[in-house]
């Protein structure tokens, strides 16, 4: 029977996972994006939360917590001078996890996107209407087909 189970495995040692969950949430900070797998996205969501709260904060010791956590420091200036004010209003839920309508490859795992709620996000040009091909300056090619002799006895 499944009874308090506090942090999900990830088929992992323990070490191996906190060590890859640093390195997403690090990577989250940066692009403020990410893909990943389902149930990293839910274990992570945890972790960014906490971080974004440390980055709230701005504390001497949330500023050494944070470095615990992130080993890079251009991230942790941006948690702190970027990510935290932005926040400063919000009380919780920083992250979102998004199914996507793809899955892995290899393993067909099922896909996810983790971003935080009110990123800047980029804004791209519309696409111009397609054109037709003789405007382009393509001209169709017809291929006739070759005639098939008939078979009479």
């Amino acid at each position: 029977m499944k009874k308090r189970i506090a942090f999900r495995k990830l088929g992992r040692t323990t070490s191996h996972k906190w060590a890859m969950l640093r390195n997403m949430v690090t990577s989250l900070i940066k692009h403020e994006r990410i893909e990943t797998t389902l149930p990293k996205a839910k274990e992570l969501r945890h972790l960014a939360d906490k971080v974004v709260g440390l980055g709230k904060n701005g504390s001497i010791h949330a500023r050494q917590r944070a470095n615990r956590i992130i080993r890079e420091k251009p991230v942790l200036a941006k948690l702190f001078e970027i990510l935290g004010p932005r926040y400063q209003d919000r009380e919780g839920g920083y992250t979102r996890v998004m199914k996507l309508s793809h899955t892995r490859a290899g393993d067909n795992a099922p896909m996810t996107a983790i971003e935080y709620f009110d990123r800047p996000c980029e804004i791209r040009a519309a696409r111009p209407p397609p054109k037709h091909l003789s405007e382009v300056g393509i001209e169709p090619v017809i291929v006739q087909q070759p005639a098939t002799p008939s078979t009479t006895n």
